[in-house]
């Protein structure tokens, strides 16, 4: 069972964040720039939220809102759930699918140290998949079948 501190350990962990105080159109360009479809909200150090492309979508483009006169507070999805390093990923994965999100920022001390996405599940999916298609593989040739 890989928790989410062996995924973090794997990635580069850069965490884009924006402020709450900051027009939207700072998350889309971090976003764009860094194609990543999620930003965290960070005031003072501390989390106090996540917005995605989506939120950005529908309740700033879609109603014609002015990305550049629409404050990040008034869009974002405050106090976003968290994850610890001692969570596993399956668990990760049940509260995204439950609560339907796709990332998840890991807190530790109260300090925001990275996020998980559903990206990185699936990943971490794909790679356990594949050692054990190549166990089988060994295997099955070692015992002349």
């Amino acid at each position: 069972m890989t928790t989410v501190k062996q995924c973090i350990d794997q990635k580069t962990n850069t965490i884009f964040s924006v402020r709450s105080s900051d027009p939207v159109e700072n998350a889309l360009i971090i976003m764009r720039d860094n194609r990543v479809r999620s930003v965290l909200v960070i005031d003072g150090g501390e989390l106090v939220g996540i917005v995605s492309q989506g939120d950005c979508a529908i309740k700033v483009l879609l109603p014609h809102s002015n990305p550049k006169q629409t404050v990040i507070s008034k869009i974002m999805t405050s106090n976003p759930l968290t994850v610890t390093f001692s969570n596993s990923l399956e668990e990760c994965m049940a509260i995204m699918v439950h609560k339907h999100i796709r990332h998840l920022p890991v807190v530790e001390n109260k300090k925001v140290v990275g996020v998980i996405s559903i990206g990185d599940i699936v990943k971490n999916i794909i790679e356990h998949q594949d050692t054990q298609i190549k166990f089988l593989e060994t295997y099955i040739k070692g015992h002349g079948v």
